[in-house]
C-alpha cells in the first residue's frame, strides 16, 4: 500500500519579498513629498504678505513690491503712533469687539446649557436654524438692519453697534458651545444636583470649569471675527471718532497710487498685536482638554 507523500510548502525568496515592497515604499516617499511641496507652496502664500508687511514697516521708500529697504527706519510707527490715527481707534475697536464678545460668550453658555441638556420637539427645528443663521452672509441683512437702526435711532451708536455684532456672532457661539458642552458627563450634573445644588449651580461649579477649552475656543474665534469686521462699523457708525481701527484702516488706501504703503504697514502690524496677544495668552487653556480624568475618582 503506498503511501502518500507530505505535500510540499513552497518557499519565498526574502529578495523576491523585498522587491515587492521596494516600489511600494518608493511610491509612499514620492506621495510624503508631494504633499511637503503643496504645503510648502501654501506657507509661502501666507509668508509672503507678512514679510512685505514687515519689510515695507521698516523701509523708507516702501512700494507695492517685495523688496529689501536700502535703509531700516522707524518713521512710518512715528507717523501713525497718535491719538487720531492709531490710539482713538484701536480703543474704539477694543471696546465694541471686548464687550461684544463677552455677550456671546455668556449668552452662548445660557442658550447652549438648555439645547445640551433638555429634550423638546422644538429643540432639533432650533438647532437647524440656528445652523441656517451660521451661514447667512452679514451683508444680507444690513438693510434692513440699517432701517431699523435709524428708525429706533441706534444709527451711530457705539452701544447699538456693539449688540448687533454680538447678535450676528450668536448663531455661531451657540452652536460650538453646545458641542462642547455635550462633552461633559449628565452624571456629574446628577451627583451635584443630589448634593442640593440648582441648575446655575450646577452650570457654574460643574459644567463650566470642566469645558474651560471649549470657552476659551468660543472667545478667540468670536473676538477674531468680530475685530476684523469692516462692514457692520462702517454702515452703522457715522462720526469719525467712533470708527474701529478695521474701518481707520481704509483712510491709508488712496488712488493713483499714492498710498502710503510704509504706514498703512505699521498700522496692519499694531492692528494685529491684539489678536495675536489675546491667543497667546489664551492658548494654554486649549491644551488641557476636558480634565475629565480626576472628574470620576472615588
Amino acid at each position: 500500500m503506498a503511501v502518500a507523500s507530505p505535500s510540499r510548502v513552497t518557499s519565498v525568496p526574502t529578495d523576491a519579498l523585498a522587491a515587492g515592497h521596494a516600489p511600494l515604499g518608493r511610491r509612499l516617499r514620492l506621495g510624503r513629498i508631494t504633499v511637503d511641496v503643496v504645503l510648502l507652496a501654501v506657507s509661502l502664500l501666507y509668508v509672503l504678505p507678512l514679510l512685505w508687511m514687515v519689510l515695507a514697516s521698516v523701509s523708507d521708500t516702501s512700494s507695492f513690491k517685495l523688496t529689501l529697504p536700502s535703509a531700516l527706519t522707524l518713521d512710518n510707527f512715528d507717523a501713525i503712533l497718535n491719538v487720531g490715527t492709531t490710539f482713538r481707534p484701536m480703543l474704539n475697536s477694543l471696546l465694541l469687539c471686548g464687550f461684544a464678545t463677552l455677550v456671546t460668550v455668556a449668552v452662548s453658555i445660557l442658550a447652549a446649557y438648555p439645547l445640551s441638556r433638555y429634550r423638546s420637539r422644538l429643540r432639533r427645528p432650533f438647532l437647524y436654524t440656528i445652523l441656517f443663521s451660521t451661514g447667512l452672509p452679514i451683508t444680507a441683512v444690513m438693510i434692513p438692519v440699517y432701517s431699523m437702526f435709524v428708525q429706533i435711532n441706534l444709527i451711530d451708536s457705539m452701544p447699538g453697534t456693539t449688540l448687533f455684532l454680538a447678535a450676528s456672532s450668536l448663531p455661531f457661539g451657540i452652536w460650538l458651545m453646545k458641542s462642547f458642552m455635550d462633552g461633559v458627563p449628565m452624571v456629574l450634573e446628577e451627583a451635584a444636583r443630589i448634593d442640593g445644588a440648582h441648575t446655575m449651580q450646577v452650570l457654574w461649579r460643574v459644567v463650566l470649569p470642566l469645558m474651560k477649552p471649549g470657552v476659551v475656543v468660543v472667545t478667540i474665534f468670536t473676538f477674531i471675527g468680530m475685530w476684523g469686521n469692516f462692514f457692520v462699523p462702517f454702515i452703522l457708525l457715522l462720526s469719525p471718532d467712533k470708527l474701529p481701527a478695521s474701518v481707520s484702516v481704509f483712510t491709508f488706501l488712496s488712488a493713483h497710487d499714492q498710498t502710503q504703503y510704509g504706514q498703512l504697514s505699521a498700522f496692519s502690524i499694531i492692528y494685529s498685536l491684539p489678536v495675536v496677544l489675546l491667543y497667546l495668552l489664551l492658548s494654554r487653556k486649549l491644551g488641557g482638554g476636558f480634565a475629565l480624568g480626576g472628574a470620576f475618582k472615588g
